[in-house]
């Protein structure tokens, strides 16, 4: 299971004005913001955007001033793939060291949507000695519950996170783990494609073959 929410696209005006600056073509800016306050990339820049996009990375530069902010929610084992991608990201997480004892186990805090019937009774079995020893931990302080309860801790066990991104750096997610076995990188991806301008500056590979 994955959740994406409250994604923010910023700073696009000012990296495809960054975009001009190699030829001084600003007086061919055309983008404007509509009335909702969003950014609309004119006929003009559009063509230079999607040129330098499908152009490769030593072209695209301005993508890596475009960034992008979101909230995911991914279980663990998620999230130690998602670290590969440790250049051009920054994550706040929602912390498991501080908040682990804070609220009742339940299957609802897990990602365990594709297990088995016998998977699931293993779980519940699981949750149910976490929710013990999370009781236990809160009535006696004795460290030895908070120990069972972060080492027990399963990895489809679902954490939040605040991350900020780039352009550049969801054309390489999005290129790397589309066709991925885990499911929740599809729902990444979906999410990737639904950004602004996401066909002509991130689905680059597409836009060069037409």
């Amino acid at each position: 299971m994955l959740t994406v929410e409250r994604i923010s696209v910023m700073n696009m005006e000012n990296a495809i004005r960054g975009a001009r600056n190699p030829m001084n073509s600003w007086a061919r800016m055309d983008s404007t913001y509509n009335e909702k306050g969003e950014f609309v990339l004119g006929e003009n820049d559009l063509s230079l955007a999607r040129r330098l996009a499908t152009a490769g990375s030593d072209h695209r530069k301005f993508l890596r001033q475009i960034f992008v902010s979101m909230d995911i929610t991914a279980p663990l084992y998620w999230w130690k793939e998602f670290d590969t991608y440790k250049v051009g990201t920054v994550a706040n997480s929602c912390s498991t060291m501080h908040k682990i004892s804070a609220k009742e186990f339940t299957r609802d805090d897990f990602s365990c949507d594709r297990m088995s019937e016998e998977g699931l009774a293993v779980l519940d079995t699981v949750i149910a000695f976490m929710e013990r020893e999370r009781q236990a931990y809160n009535e006696t302080k004795d460290l030895s519950h908070w120990h069972n309860m972060i080492q027990m801790l399963p990895t489809s066990f679902n954490q939040m996170r605040t991350v900020s991104m780039n352009y550049e750096v969801l054309i390489n997610i999005y290129y790397a783990r589309r066709h991925h076995k885990l499911a929740e990188w599809h729902t990444l991806c979906d999410a990737i494609t639904a950004l602004p301008y996401a066909k002509e500056l991130i689905l680059v590979k597409e836009e060069a073959h037409g």
